[in-house]
């Protein structure tokens, strides 16, 4: 049972009425980090030990500083060990530990406020937190180290009914009032009701008094297990909790409450022109209840950077993905007869962009608040290097590191260690990425790796000389594959779905030949961006976009910024001259214009278009082959509703009794990576280069 996977046994219990201001319930239990290995008492060096920093920090100078400064991190997906084998992003959740600590001992120091905040998906990327059962039980732990103030939930928390149950009973016990889930909603086994995971809003009031009233909203998610629940947007806005708290009347309150700005948390895209987003319905009805009442907006879900303003007074930040950033803010100006702190504080930068938008209908009988405040913000590369420039404005390891940074860095070596995540399966010999180099080169992973390691990794060696075909969806690939170690975390960052290869013998040669280039080009089959993930209570259909790899399609909706939308690392922008050569990363444009990335990066290119739904290979084929030849037919079993009708439109008839497992019911698209690299990549293992990265190594 899942249950006895748990950490802790919680037992379910009611959430106690909530008071005027906020749940009564302000006690927030605590539970211990991942215990250090044995033996393992000194503490680590900074970042992982195998981990790379970067050649060189930031671009834009000193972070402004306002009346409300916030620290965003989203869709960090299990990668608290950073990026190993990228420069740009090699530091570790407990650099970032010490980063948040010191950022909060300068916000006491300048006399203003600063939030951290995190939007969502903690899971389901890295093996940290995917090589467990169920996912999360050994990051989420590690993740509860930063001091947040906000937090809310994100899909991948809903998926599968064991990980939702372990935000329940764990997560959400840590976090108390903190974990904002306002339309998301679990069924508790002790009632056998459904209750929200977290809290429906916080409301509080800051150190220097900024009385904020603070929410998070899940996109209208519908892929959800069955003992969870998710109430869309349009619902939401017309709950008379909700209206009673945008009004200023909390449950079970008689007296209106004072509220300086909203902050609206979401596991939600912050373009409203993505077909996904549903910020605008809540905006909406903040804004009408509230016309003059600042609205502060963090989103995530999409993977990308981003600004957007929604009127002079609501702006909405979006900060990446995969630990690759962490997202600044900070606004001046907000009126408050009880703010207490500077205004400006002194020796620093300030927020100096006003949010112009053509959103707001002008009204005469506004106040035009929003013509007082100023904004800023920047994307941070989540390395040491960053770190410590903004944290100490050097790269002094001892005027930077915490110990419980420190503390944290160690564990994670540690856990990495029993997991055997850094066990090395081989040497990768160069980079292959997702988009940044065109299908059909050698640097692209779908032609220059997949055919090729599907031939030497999925083999059954009772059939190795029978004449064989290979197809997969090209949407089992989620992430780049960088050159140097690989690992078996790596094996969980490239293809971590366990989708079963499987089988039809004695395939006519002229039906197995025809099945790839039909499937890719019959519309019935080629638009296929789904995963089917299926658990013992509830099957799911997952799309690319949801499930946080790379999508294989341009979406339907038109973003002012498409290939941000799309790409690895966003658009590209103008750069200035440097005496440094620069490393390839994000190169953004929002609402704000293109200085938001904090460190200058030269453009990658993106070819994303150019990918087919359905990668195929073929071996142990001979010039004697004739029409009627038999051969096998290697598939995974997640496509098999589409090549049964494919090859029926062959002329070839079959049904799912004749397909049978390849090599055994086990043997999956999670493990046939590992199975080539241990054969064609044992060479310079013990002394394996590490290449420059994404755009470097491959799509220059």
């Amino acid at each position: 049972m899942w249950q006895s996977l748990l950490i802790l046994a919680f037992t379910a219990a009611a959430f106690a009425c909530d008071s005027c201001y906020g749940p009564q319930d302000h006690v927030v239990r605590t539970r211990n980090v991942y215990p250090l290995a044995p033996g393992q008492g000194k503490l680590a060096k900074r970042m992982q030990p195998d981990a790379q920093n970067a050649s060189y920090g930031p671009s834009r100078g000193p972070l402004a500083w306002g009346e409300l400064n916030v620290i965003h991190t989203t869709d960090t997906h299990g990668w608290l060990e950073g990026h190993i084998l990228e420069k740009n992003y090699g530091a570790d959740w407990g650099d970032f530990v010490s980063f948040t600590k010191a950022m909060r001992n300068k916000a006491d120091m300048y006399g203003v406020d600063m939030l951290i905040v995190d939007t969502g998906d903690l899971h389901d990327g890295a093996g940290l937190s995917d090589a467990t059962s169920p996912n999360g039980v050994l990051s989420n732990p590690i993740f509860d180290n930063i001091d947040y103030d906000l937090l809310t939930i994100g899909n991948h928390e809903l998926y599968v009914s064991s990980v939702a149950y372990e935000h329940f009973y764990n997560f959400s016990r840590v976090w108390g009032e903190k974990y904002l889930t306002s339309n998301v909603q679990i069924l508790n086994q002790t009632s056998n009701e459904f209750q929200y995971i977290g809290r429906k809003y916080r409301y509080f009031t800051t150190p220097n008094g900024l009385r904020i009233m603070a929410f998070g909203f899940l996109f209208d998610f519908t892929g959800n297990s069955n003992v969870s629940r998710v109430y869309p947007a349009a619902t939401v806005v017309q709950q008379s909790w909700f209206k009673a708290a945008v009004a200023g009347y909390p449950d079970n309150c008689e007296t209106q409450v004072p509220i300086d700005i909203f902050v609206m948390l979401g596991h939600n895209p912050v373009r409203w022109n993505d077909s996904e987003s549903t910020f605008q319905t809540y905006y909406n009805a903040i804004r009408t209840a509230q016309p003059n009442t600042p609205i502060q907006v963090f989103g995530g879900h999409s993977h990308i950077r981003d600004f957007a303003v929604y009127d002079e007074m609501t702006t909405a930040l979006e900060s990446g993905r995969y630990c690759e950033t962490a997202g600044w803010f900070s606004m001046a100006g907000l009126k408050s007869s009880n703010y207490t702190g500077a205004t400006l504080p002194a020796g620093v930068p300030h927020p100096t962009q006003h949010a112009i938008s053509s959103n707001r209908t002008n009204d005469p009988n506004a106040t035009n608040v929003g013509a007082s405040l100023t904004y800023s913000r920047r994307y941070l590369d989540w390395n040491k290097v960053t770190f410590e420039y903004h944290a100490t404005g050097s790269q002094n390891a001892s005027a930077f590191d915490y110990y419980k940074g420190l503390q944290v860095t160690k564990n994670i070596t540690a856990t990495r260690t029993e997991l055997h995540l850094n066990q090395i399966l081989g040497c990768a010999p160069q980079t292959w990425c997702i988009s940044c180099a065109p299908y059909g080169s050698s640097e692209n992973i779908y032609s220059g790796l997949v055919p090729e390691a599907l031939v030497g990794g999925v083999v059954n060696a009772s059939r190795a000389n029978n004449p064989r075909f290979l197809v997969v969806n090209s949407g089992g690939i989620r992430f780049d594959l960088v050159q140097g170690p690989f690992s078996i975390d790596d094996s969980y960052i490239v293809s971590p779905f366990a989708d079963i290869f499987v089988y039809i013998p004695a395939v006519p040669y002229s039906v197995a030949s025809q099945l790839l280039n039909l499937l890719n080009t019959n519309s019935a089959f080629n638009g296929k961006r789904k995963r089917d993930l299926s658990e013992d209570i509830h099957s799911r259909n997952l799309q690319t976009s949801d499930f946080s790899f790379e999508p294989i399609r341009r979406d339907d909706c038109q973003s002012p910024h498409p290939d941000q939308l799309l790409g690895k690392r966003a658009v590209a922008s103008a750069i200035k001259r440097q005496s440094i050569a620069l490393t390839p990363g994000y190169t953004t444009t929002d609402d704000l214009g293109s200085d938001g990335d904090d460190t200058l990066h030269s453009h990658i290119a993106n070819y994303v278009d150019s990918i087919p739904a359905f990668i195929g290979a073929n071996a142990s084929l001979t010039s004697s082959l004739t029409a009627t030849s038999p051969v096998d037919l290697i598939f995974i079993d997640y496509i098999d509703s589409d090549v049964l009708p494919a090859l029926a439109l062959l002329g070839a008839t079959y049904t799912m009794l004749d397909i049978q497992y390849y090599i055994n019911s086990s043997f999956s698209t999670n493990t046939y990576l590992n199975v080539y690299a241990q054969k064609a990549w044992s060479a310079n293992i013990t002394n394996c280069p590490v290449g420059v990265g994404v755009g470097g190594d491959a799509g220059t």
